[in-house]
């Protein structure tokens, strides 16, 4: 019976012990996709700023639609953003990467 116990608590504890393993293995390649994502959001930011300020600082702004026409695409590493105008004054860009989304948005 002491046996069984103990070969019991063992196996709970192994069990446990690579569960938590596992999820620190997910975390740890999930900050790398997010990194990836955030940094797909800021290109999209850069671009919306190329066709906010093109015309100069004193330029009207442009259309939303122009924004998501010009302002989408897909990196070098696989990483996609997509930019949209929420507002007049509100450029919103979503940067994803495998399952990671992150967002940066600028109002003028």
């Amino acid at each position: 019976m002491t046996t069984l116990i103990l070969s019991g608590a063992i196996l709970g504890a192994t069990t446990f012990a690579g569960l938590l393993v596992l999820f620190q293995l997910r975390q740890t390649s999930d900050v790398a996709a997010s990194t990836k994502a955030i940094f797909a959001a800021d290109s999209g930011i850069e671009c919306a700023f190329l066709v906010r300020f093109e015309g100069g600082a004193e330029s009207p702004p442009p259309a939303p639609a122009e924004y998501e026409s010009r302002c989408r695409g897909t990196l070098a590493n696989g990483a996609e953003y997509r930019t949209i105008s929420t507002g007049p004054d509100t450029i919103k860009s979503v940067g994803r990467f495998s399952r990671s989304a992150r967002a940066f948005e600028v109002r003028f």
